[in-house]
């Protein structure tokens, strides 16, 4: 098998994803911007922006698994996912820290920019995890529509705040493309 790109060049209809790159910083802040984006995350106050600097744009450079999502129309960055928690041993890796513009929720930008992933990733490992705070309902609809099945909860606790996560699995042999 080939080595695995985690972060390759994915082109759908509406978005194109490619490798997040350092310059892209004022381009993300400016999508990430919005506190309703953050409203049903653990870290709620990611829309600031020392905070989505320090706490979220740092570690997706550093992880080398993150992607800008970019719309194919206009050019815009408007969100980005990552590739993370790779495991060659058991044939996982998660998907995670995805977020978008609220101009492209309800629209179909997330089920293809998940679909261009998930297409993508299946070349490499029979199983893909999403990580989910138990409150953010919009995410967990999300990964369920995929054929992304609850495996087990967690209590965790994120800059002193306790929450719940929940963790969704999801099998190669169930993915609902």
């Amino acid at each position: 098998m080939n080595t695995i790109d985690l972060q390759a060049t994915l082109s759908g209809s509406t978005v194109t994803l490619r490798p997040l790159q350092a310059d892209d910083f004022e381009a993300l802040y400016k999508a990430a911007s919005d506190p309703q984006i953050w409203a049903m995350h653990p870290d709620s106050s990611r829309y600031q922006r020392d905070v989505f600097e320090q706490r979220f744009f740092k570690s997706a450079i550093a992880s080398g698994g993150a992607l800008a999502i970019v719309e194919n129309k206009t050019g815009r960055v408007i969100g980005s996912s990552r590739y993370y928690e790779y495991d060659a041993k058991k044939s996982e890796i998660s998907i995670g820290y995805t977020f978008l513009e609220q101009s492209h929720w309800g629209v179909g930008t997330n089920s293809e920019m998940k679909a261009l992933m998930l297409e993508h990733i299946f070349q490499y490992v029979d199983v893909v995890w999403f990580h989910v705070g138990k409150v953010n309902l919009r995410s967990r609809n999300a990964v369920e529509k995929l054929g992304a099945v609850l495996d087990y909860e967690k209590a965790r606790e994120l800059n002193g705040v306790p929450y719940v996560q929940l963790y969704y699995r999801l099998d190669k042999s169930n993915y609902l493309c």
